[in-house]
Formats: C-alpha cells, structure tokens, sequence
C-alpha cells in the first residue's frame, strides 16, 4: 500500500510542477519575455541536477525542493494578477473641468492592463476611474470681510425713507423708496419696498420688510415657501393679548428710515437700526443694530463655537459639508439667538443698571432679561458680531424677524417653537439607549461580534448602526448581496430584535446614476425616480449629474410633486427586505464631491471613485492621536509622528510647485440679473466658492426655483421626506430619524447629531456648547461621535468621552474607516467607566424620557445651561464646561487630558437657597461660599454627578436592554432642599406609538394645588393644553416628612415600587410608613453621616404596580 501511495504522490507531484511551470512562464511573460527565458533555463538545470541524485522519497505532496520554489512562485504571481485587476491603471483616463461638464477622453485600449488570463483564458476589464481632485475646486474668492478693496454698503448706498405709513388693529404697514440714487453695490437695488409691523402675540413682534412688487417669476427669490418653513402667524386672540405685549416698535426718518424696538418695562433698546442705511438688494441685504458691551449672546448655528458668542466674531450661515472646522459653518442653519442682559439692583433704591462688564460679584443682587430673535430667512447669510453691533448680510430673501419678549430664556425658547419651528419630535423610547457604530463594520457576523462582545463585557448596547458599508457599491435602498446579503440580514435581525435591540442604517442624500453601457450596472431605483421627475435639474432641464460616493449620482428633488411619493416607495420597498427601525440621513446639505453637473456626458464611466482618498488608503493613513497622547504612550505617538511626516512630505513633494499670489474672482452687479454662482457680495463660507463639495447654485428645481434660493433647506426638506416615509414603512410607531443638515423647524421630524468630529479633547469639550445650543434651535435629541469620528482615539479621551456623553439624548459611538477600534470593550478601563455611566443613565431613563414628553408639549429644554436655570447670576454667562439635565441633575465631567480634579460650581449656594447631593455618596455639597469654584475629585473613570435638592427623580433598574429595563421595578429619589421640601414628574406609555390607545394628561399635586407643568428655571406655566399622545403622567410632591404621590391614567403598568431614597433628611428616623403600614427592620437605613434615608423592600406593598393607587410614604 505504501508503494502505491508513494507513485500515486509522485504522479500528482509530477502533473502540478508541469502544470504551474507552464502558468508561471505565460505569467513571467506578460511582464517581460526575457524572465520567462530565465525561468525556463532554471527548471531544464533543476531537472538535470534532479535526475542526478538518488534519494528516499517521502510520501507526501512537495517532497522536492523545486515543488516548493514552484508553489511559492504560482501564488505569488496569482495574487498579484488579483491585485493589479482590482487596482487602477495608472495610464486611466484623465478628465478636467470644462465650464459646468467634464470632458472626457476616450478610454485605454484593452490590451495592457485590461487584458487577464484566467485559466488560460483572456478576458477584458475596465478599471475603476477616479474622479480628478481638481473637479472638486471652485473659483479662487476672498471673503468681503477680509477683502480690503471690498466696497463697504454703508458708505455708499442711500438707505430708504418710509412713506404712505398707514396704521392696523395690530401695528402699521408703511412704504419705503429709495432715498437717493441707487448703489447697486452688490446686486440691484430694490426701489420699493412694504414694511409690515405686527403685534402677533402678549410676546411676538412681527417686521417685515419685502420687495414691493413680487410675483410667480421673482417670488421664490425672497420669501421661503411657507409650507417648508412656516410662518408665524397673529393668535387668534392677538387683539386682547397683543395690549400687554412689552415691546414697542418706533420708526424714524432722521436722516432715513430706522427703527429701534424697546422694553417697555425697562426701557432698554433691544434692536436698533438707527446710525445706520438699509441696504436691499437683488443678491445683498444688510441691515445692523446696535447691541451693548460685552453682550450675551447664544445661537445662530450650526458652528462650533463657545456657547456664549464672541464679540469679534462672523457667523456664516450656509449648509457645508465639511469635517467639523472650528469657528467655521457648518450643516445646518439656524439664524435665531437668545440675548441675555443683566441688572445691578440697588437694594436702597431698587434702580437696576445694566451690566456691561463680566461680573463676577457673588454677594451683589441682579435681575435678568432674555429676549429673542429669529430672522426667517433661508438664503446664504452671515452676521457680523462686533464689540458694540450686530449685522446681518445676506445673499437674498427678505428681512423678516421676530421679537420675542421673554424675559426669560425658557419664556423665549416655549414661544419661538410654538410660534415659528414647531415643538420636538416625541422619541421612541428605545432611542435613549446606547447606539454603537461605525465605518467599517464589513459583514453581518462583524456586526453580531459587535453586539456579542457587548453582551460579554456587561455594557448596555440598545442599537447597532451601519455605515455605507453595507450598501450595494453605496447606493441607497440597495444591499451588498455577499457581505449584507438579504437572507443573512434576516436571520440577524430576527436574533437582534428578539434580545430587545434595533438596528439603524445611513441612507444617504444622493442616487446614482446606472451605467447605460452595462447592463449589470441596472439601479431600479434611479429608473423609479426618473420616471415621475424626482431629480433636480440644470438650467437647461437636462438631469443635474454630481458627484457622491457610489459616483456620478442625482439628488432628489423635494420642490416637485414626485420625489415625495418616490422616497415613501423606495423607504418601504427596501424596509420589506430589511426590518431597519429608524433612518440615518447624512450628505443632506446637500453634497457633491465635483463642481457642477460633472457627471453629464460621463455616466459611461460609472461607477467612479471619488476625487480623494478614502481614510487607509496609501496617502490618507490615520497616525493621529488626541492631544496628551505622547505622555501617556510614547514610544507609539513617535512612531505614528514619524509616518505621519513621512506621508505629508511624500504628498507635498507631489503637489509641489511654484507659489504664485492668489487672484481672487470678483464678479460685479448686472442691473436686474442675477449671479447665483457666483454672487458679487462674497461670504466667509468654509469651502469658499458655494458650488465646492456642493450642488451647484444653478441647480434648478421643479417650480423653476433655484438651489442658490433654498439650499440651506435641503436638509429639512429630506428629513420630512424621510418622517413620511418612515410613518409608511413602519405604521403606527413615532420615526426615528437623526439627520445631519437641519434648519429651523427640523426639530420636529428629528434628531441631530454634530457630524464628522475628531478624536481630540477640544472637541469632547464643545460638545456641550453644541448640545445647548441646539437646545435652543428646538432639537433636544442631540449628540456628537463619541470618543471622536476622525483620527485615532485613546483610552483616556474614550474613557472622559463615553462617560460624558452617556448625559446626552443621544448617545452614540462612531469611528471612521481605518482608524484604530473604540467600542467602549476595547479597553478595560473604558468599558469599567461606560457601565459604571450607562447605570447612572439606564437608571434615570424614566426622568429622561418625562423630559422628551414636556419638550414635545410645551417646548421646554431637555440639556440645559446653568445660566439658564439661574437667569439672575451674571457670573453663569459664560458657563460651558458643566450643564444641567432636565433641571434636576447637574454633570460636571472631565475635559482635560490628564486631569484627575475637575473644577465646577454649584450655582445657588453659600447661603442662597440651594443644596446639591453626591449621586453617590448621597451626601449634601458644603459649599460655604457664593459662587465658589470647587475642586472636585474626579479619578480616570468618574464622572462627578449631583442632585438638586427639591427635585424628586424617578428610577428604574438598569437591564442590558431599555425593554427589559422598563420592566424592572420602580425606585424614586427625592433629594430635599433646604426647606424640607422636594417635587418632580414621571410619564409613561407604550414608549414607541404615534398616538396611544387613550389619551389622558393627569398632572396631580397632593393638597389640591393646581394642575401645572414645571418648566426650566425657577418659573413655572399651568399647562394650558392637553397632548393626543398623552398616557400617563405621574407627580410627586415631598413635605413634612412625607413623600406624595398620586396618578391618573389608564396605561396599565404593573411593574412594583422597590425603593424610596429620600435625601437630606435632618435628625434620626423612626416609624416610617407606607399609605399607613409600617415598614421596619432591615428595610428602613438611615445613614447619620450622608442624612439619607433609604426605604427598601415595598414591593410587596404594591403588587398591583406602583402607580396603582395614591400613596404617602412618612417618616418621624
């Protein structure tokens, strides 16, 4: 037997050394024919010397030595052949920019690289072309604020004189002309204008100032379509309430027109005109108002940016796709700010003078007043925040602004959303759970290793995220059918949803475009879209071809009548094929990687690569690492800064050249034209020319309106596209939706969160500015890419990261493509620090979710900035390293690489009322001093967390999962104030239904006080409306050594009362007692040192649910 195994391996051994001899000499010759040569002589010497000797053979295959030469050889060159198919030739077609459009060159002959033989066969293949950089580069311009040749409007343009002032039952209308010859500085003047004043509201004054003369043709250049962004409106009652209004509108023509709004109970301007010429132009409006020194203002996003805005300062206001520049525009548009001014009162005479310095007097006594104001203008803008003015420059529209009254911040934010922006959407409740994603996750099995992995090291995972990885060569609605296949996807999402997780993937704003010439490039979806006119288009009406990932693509048109309808089929179409549960909407502002229409003419080429390189590829690796990281690691920082060098020298020494002086595009008026491309008055706009990393200005819609007039919409339009179709996929359930471009309004389909961040310490820190800030833009539901998107991340950043951000509604970890792992299992310190964060946070989901409920009906904040809960203290102005949730909870994290004490303030005590307990120890803060600046311990893995006193939190126990979580028993936290005295709020339905089965609002306080909602800061509003989707809503109230609670609702919640902790309870405890029954022994601790009382064991006391009945729990 062994004889013939031995010939039989012989024989097999023999065929493959003849068979890859053969293979390897037609390989070595398609690269030169002289290696072919060489490699024969070599086998003729290797078979003589082989012949020669005598030896013992091994039965086994590759016994001989030149077998093992051969199979190295056979794989290596195979490999190769693999790789150089799949690579680019570097002899591809070149393209370049000709006007709009790419010229394109005819392709390679298919007799060099595009020749492949596979078992003896030749076969042909097109290789991948990329799009040239420079089809993404735009005009040269420099921003008129940096311009020194830049005309300036003010010194030269005439301003208006009002005429025909007639008066209305709620304010005035008037008539305003040119008061001298025209300037047309940056467009063409508009000779008339209708000036329209209105007292809408007890808190909402109206301006409004537009072109004289508009219809069909020009309309749309000045007015947003209100049916996209609405319009405030008189109330109904506006001619009782608008008499109390305390703001008053005054005009002057001296020397032209002005006006000036004022306070009537203080008498301080608000908002002034006066000194300065109105400027109203076809492509150009300024107008200016002067503020105080050193005034506080917030908003006007999207940027990052100090919370309170700088004095020396412009605010450019353009959708961008952009990686997340500080100081710069970004995705979204928001032009509204809150204004806070602050008095010093005099005790003797109670005269209030206005503060015009940082004040940092902790013992003097101050009021404060906010008011509002919100500028509904959609076009390109920027504003202008100098040491004493504010001016608004903006490329088109109209001015049509809003005052709102206040006097406080939640005054002001309640009445701009109920007003103008709508209230937020109300969230399923599985959305406040852990989100983990990233670029990179390559196939179904990674994602359930991510999920498992979770499981394993004990961390809360709520939702699992894709990124474009999963799709079809990155076209929407389409999966990968080898690595996302549909099949697979349904086998993992069954596992998924039955262990009470979701998933959610990115759907992306653009839709590529079949290659005509392959029929295997077929995109079902592109047809559908075509054939009911759902693409925007070029001036010309063909098809507007940009540029996004899968490559020459077209976007959706939400101006016409079919992308709606289109959107909802492809949403439910794919949604029939992959059970996702919510909608990642990015690339909305909206974006293309070319100038122009770059793809008409070029479709043939399709699919491209984009005109850069994606992150890992040769020339984009990731060696960056967050700030500190050389201390900590520093062998691996000086090893990454070396390659990192030797990468951008290797990429500057490609780009090299001659350094010229830059000339600049100036374009100049055409009387009654309009230059959309390329606008006479130039914004400091990130990307420069507004047609970089952007569809075109050009760009025509449907109704012939131009992108150049509604592109900071984009955004919102597709976020109502995408809550209709979600409404459609999945029936009856609220949409989840978080979407990157946003603009007022987008609050109520969405979430947002703040985009393509990096991995750095500065940015961990402004997320909390972010966060506020969209506070006030009406869109609670907010978050940024923990522990960084762009570069590497290390431990400690994703430690400090993953605790801070377990605060946020939306709390989410993603990472780009290359760059190194950070789910919070990677490291053992991140993952101790995320669970010890993530109990804190499932705990407290019940009190998070209340708060979602009282934002989705009255417009109040959800994360909150200190000075908005205390409004009188001047010193809080500025305030942006610690904030509040809800009002009862204030976080002071950790910010600095580094650091092990955080310094934080606790606003409101040293002997002026307030009282704040450790979330741990349970202790109260002994804060002698006003306003002191406390230094609190804060080791690696410890994020500092406090209790207000007079707030009462409901509680739930932690699971790995929010469903499993909300059926765990109920707790509740009472932390007393110094008055003995505590009050807080719990809703409660299915957490997931559009409208509930019944609907019942119970806001219930024991001793028969009046039914009223707290809202943030120390005021409150009795609660003037009853919500459809209302189920449940309990209230407690704490006194006289007595905890209250009393419900009213119908939603049957069983699950039972475990535990009462009652904090600040002054002296020994005795005879504690629940609705009458005593409750004794182990089940009662009071501890002497920390003043907490804590009540265990009392589920026995309420089987039915801990809600089912009114009950009072005391101590003596």
């Amino acid at each position: 037997m062994d004889h013939i195994a031995d010939r039989i391996s012989f024989a097999l051994e023999c065929l493959f050394l003849a068979s890859s001899s053969v293979s390897i000499s037609f390989r070595a010759g398609e690269f030169l024919s002289l290696l072919a040569w060489a490699y024969l002589f070599f086998l003729l010497l290797c078979l003589l010397s082989w012949s020669r000797i005598q030896h013992a053979r091994d039965p086994t295959m590759f016994a001989y030595p030149f077998s093992v030469f051969n199979l190295f050889i056979f794989i290596t060159l195979q490999l190769s052949r693999l790789a150089h198919a799949q690579s680019p030739d570097k002899d591809t077609t070149s393209i370049r920019s000709a006007g709009s459009a790419l010229t394109v060159a005819p392709l390679p002959s298919q007799t060099n690289s595009g020749l492949v033989i596979i078992d003896g066969t030749t076969s042909s293949f097109r290789p991948i072309f990329t799009v040239p950089t420079d089809a993404d580069v735009g005009a040269t311009l420099i921003p008129n604020i940096n311009d020194p040749n830049a005309t300036d409007a003010q010194t030269v343009c005439p301003g208006y004189n009002a005429i025909s002032l007639e008066r209305t039952a709620l304010g005035l209308t008037a008539t305003l002309t040119l008061a001298g010859p025209a300037c047309n500085v940056y467009g063409t003047d508009i000779e008339t204008l209708n000036l329209t004043v209105e007292y809408q509201s007890a808190d909402r004054l109206a301006v409004r100032i537009v072109p004289s003369h508009l219809d069909a043709s020009n309309a749309s250049q000045y007015n947003p379509p209100t049916e996209i962004v609405h319009q405030p409106t008189v109330d109904t009652n506006a001619g009782m309430s608008s008499l109390t209004n305390d703001l008053s509108f005054v005009w002057s023509n001296d020397p032209t027109f002005s006006f000036s709004v004022y306070r009537k109970s203080t008498g301080d301007t608000l908002f002034s005109t006066e000194g300065t010429q109105l400027v109203f132009e076809n492509q150009f409006i300024e107008f200016a108002s002067t503020l105080p020194e050193n005034y506080n203002l917030y908003g006007l996003g999207e940027s990052i940016h100090a919370l309170r805005l700088g004095n020396n300062y412009t605010r450019t206001l353009y959708a961008a796709d952009i990686g997340d520049p500080i100081d710069y525009n970004l995705y979204g548009s928001h032009p509204f700010y809150l204004d806070t001014r602050y008095y010093k009162v005099d005790q003797s005479t109670g005269n209030q003078t206005l503060v015009t310095s940082n004040e940092t007097n902790t013992t003097a006594d101050y009021v404060a007043y906010s008011h509002g104001v919100y500028n509904r203008n959609a076009h390109g803008q920027e504003i202008l925040l100098r040491a004493t003015n504010i001016t608004w420059r903006l490329l088109g529209g109209s001015i049509d602004l809003y005052f709102y009254a206040g006097p406080t911040q939640p005054d002001v934010t309640t009445a701009f959303q109920a007003s103008a922006i709508g209230l937020p959407a109300m969230q399923q409740y599985f959305t406040f759970g852990y989100h983990q994603c990233r670029w990179g996750y390559a196939n179904w099995s990674q994602l359930q290793e991510v999920v498992d992995s979770h499981e394993r090291f004990g961390i809360p995972l709520e939702n699992i995220w894709t990124d474009i990885d999963y799709m079809n060569q990155y076209r929407d609605f389409e999966n990968d059918p080898v690595t996302f296949d549909y099949g697979a996807g349904e086998i993992f999402l069954s596992d998924l949803h039955a262990s009470g997780r979701h998933y959610i993937p990115i759907i992306d704003s653009a839709i590529y475009v079949p290659n005509p010439g392959n029929a295997s490039d077929a995109y079902p979806t592109f047809n559908r879209g075509n054939d009911t006119g759902s693409f925007l288009t070029n001036p010309d009406g063909s098809i507007y071809i940009g540029s996004v990932w899968p490559g020459y693509t077209v976007y959706p048109d939400w101006l016409g009548s079919g992308a709606g309808p289109w959107w909802t089929n492809e949403m439910v179409t794919w949604h029939n094929k992959i059970a996702f549960d919510g909608a990642w909407i990015d690339m909305s502002e909206v974006s293309s990687f070319c100038v122009g229409s770059c793809g008409s003419g070029n479709i043939t080429l399709n699919p491209v690569h984009p005109p850069f390189q994606l992150p890992g590829e040769p020339g984009a690796v990731i060696y960056s690492y967050p700030e500190g990281f050389n201390l900590t690691n520093a062998t691996e920082a000086a090893a990454a800064a070396s390659a990192s060098s030797s990468q951008a020298a290797a990429s500057s020494t490609e780009g090299a050249g001659a350094s010229t002086t830059p000339t600049y595009l100036r374009t100049t008026p055409t009387p009654d034209t309009r230059d959309v491309n390329h606008p006479p008055y130039v914004i400091n706009h990130v990307q420069g020319d507004l047609a970089v990393h952007a569809v075109s200005p050009n760009a025509t819609h449907a109704d012939g309106t131009e992108e150049y007039d509604v592109h900071n919409l984009y955004g919102l339009q597709i976020l109502n596209a995408t809550y209709n179709a979600l409404l459609a996929a999945i029936p009856g359930k609220r949409p989840f939706i978080i979407g990157r471009s946003t603009f007022s309004g987008a609050g109520k389909y969405a979430g947002h969160w703040g985009g393509d961040n990096t991995s750095l310490w500065a940015y961990m820190y402004f997320s909390i500015s972010q966060a506020l800030s969209f506070s006030l833009f009406g869109i609670p539901m907010f978050g940024v890419d923990t522990c960084g998107f762009n570069g590497n991340s290390d431990e400690e950043l994703c430690n400090r990261w993953m605790q801070l951000s377990a605060f946020f509604p939306f709390y989410r970890n993603h990472n780009t493509l290359s760059a190194i792992p950070q789910e919070p299992y990677v490291w053992a310190s991140v993952a101790e620090a995320s669970r010890t964060a993530m109990n804190i946070r499932y705990s407290i989901l019940p009190y998070m979710y209340t708060l979602f409920y009282l934002a989705h009906n009255t417009g109040s904040t959800v994360m909150r900035a200190l000075a908005w809960e205390f409004p009188h203290d001047p010193s809080l102005a500025a305030a942006e390293t610690q904030f509040f949730l809800g009002p009862a909870l204030l976080i002071t994290p950790v910010l600095a690489q580094g650091a092990t004490t955080v310094n934080g303030v606790f606003p409101g005590t040293g002997g002026k009322g307030e009282v704040y307990y450790d979330w741990y120890t349970l202790s109260a803060q002994n804060i002698s001093a006003p306003g002191a600046n406390v230094t609190i311990d804060a080791p690696l893995g410890h994020i500092p967390v406090y209790l207000r006193g007079g707030y009462v939190i409901p509680i739930q126990e932690p699971a790995m999962v929010t469903r499993d979580a909300r059926k765990n028993p109920w707790g509740v936290i009472a932390a007393l104030n110094l008055e003995g005295t505590a009050r807080g709020d719990l809703y409660i339905d299915d957490g997931e239904s559009l409208v509930q089965n019944s609907t019942l609002l119970v806001a219930v306080w024991s001793r028969n006080l009046p039914i009223r909602i707290p809202l943030a800061g120390r005021s409150e509003r009795t609660l003037r409306r009853v919500s459809t989707d209302v189920e449940y809503c309990q209230q407690f109230t704490a006194s006289q050594n007595a905890l209250y609670a009393s419900a009213r609702g119908t939603y049957d919640d069983t699950n039972t009362l475990a535990n009462v902790t009652v904090l600040g309870v002054q002296g020994a405890v005795s005879n504690v007692t629940l609705n009458g029954k005593s409750i004794t022994g182990e089940s009662v601790r009071y501890n002497e040192s920390s003043k907490a009382l804590v009540v265990t064991g009392l589920n026995g006391l309420t089987k039915g649910g801990a809600w089912k009945q009114d009950w009072v729990l005391r101590w003596g």
